[in-house]
């Protein structure tokens, strides 16, 4: 479980840069490398453990049985995608509660209709506004621990347009969201009014490789009122690049000789997956009764 409270974090200091997680392996590599928090990420679930794309498969079960495996192995603070919440308001309550039990520390809920489509997919579909607040209320509600936040995400950008969008933004505020997190801001002028328009509450900006939000470095996200950056699945497309790069190098030349430079070292593996401290485990407890 995370070792210090993200709300007081979000008050002070530099931008949170969120690196999307979508396994424990991924998360103790994120660890080792000194971010604060981590996003655990509904696409990055869906592709990873389901091989499917984010259109909305992915279940509370598939979520919440990841968010525990990794809560076992970090203490960071896990800021978990809960889709649309898995229903209807009385389902959004019951998926905050579990995902709380889980390890959540911040709960993000999105406006789309179900089956929901990844915030940079074209066809998407946002629920009436007073739906959302609806679901909004019942999370605030549902949470066991006022440390833990709820994040109200729209994705009306893309079908009602920007305005349309801050409004809504704005509404999910005073229902009760903690944290709000506008999708899909495809112009530099959106994303450096974005976060004046709400500015009594952390903004989240949510940056896709390939996607449809510019790109710019944390410290300007920083300087323009965001709060966390979010790269949901950088290390999800760096995964996949790595494999398709080592796997064709294993094909085309039956040996691992001409990619070995893309491949962590059997002790460096076993370095992050702390096979040390295990064993070390073993010997005190084999020899406990001796």
């Amino acid at each position: 479980m995370a070792n210090f409270d993200l709300s007081h974090r979000l008050e002070d200091g530099p931008p949170i840069l969120l690196p999307g997680v979508a396994n424990p392996l991924a998360a103790r590599v994120a660890q080792d490398l000194g971010f604060e928090a981590l996003y655990v990420t509904g696409a990055g679930v869906a592709n990873t453990a389901l091989g499917l794309p984010d259109i909305g498969i992915l279940n509370l079960t598939d979520m919440a049985e990841t968010v525990s495996a990794i809560a076992d192995v970090v203490d960071l603070p896990l800021v978990v995608d809960a889709d649309t919440g898995y229903g209807n308001s009385v389902s959004c309550y019951h998926a905050v509660r579990r995902l709380e039990r889980a390890g959540a520390s911040v709960i993000q809920l999105e406006d789309q209709v179900f089956p929901k489509r990844c915030g940079h997919f074209e066809g998407k579909e946002v629920v009436p506004a007073h739906e959302m607040i609806g679901k909004i209320k019942a999370a605030c509600d549902a949470r066991a621990s006022e440390k833990t936040l709820i994040m109200g995400r729209t994705d009306a950008c893309a079908t009602e347009g920007y305005d349309a969008a801050i409004e809504r933004a704005a509404m999910y505020a005073e229902a009760g969201a903690d944290i709000l997190f506008v999708e899909a801001l495809i112009t530099e002028e959106q994303l450096r009014d974005a976060p004046t328009r709400n500015s009594g509450k952390p903004h989240l900006v949510n940056v896709v490789h390939g996607g449809k939000t510019p790109p710019f470095p944390a410290e300007e996200f920083g300087a323009m009122g965001y709060r966390l950056v979010l790269y949901a699945n950088a290390a999800l497309q760096a995964s996949v690049a790595g494999m398709q790069h080592v796997l064709a190098g294993l094909r085309d030349h039956g040996s691992l000789e001409t990619v070995s430079d893309r491949l962590a070292g059997f002790p460096e593996r076993q370095r992050m997956v702390r096979t040390a401290e295990w064993d070390e485990m073993r010997r005190r407890y084999e020899g406990a009764g001796k």
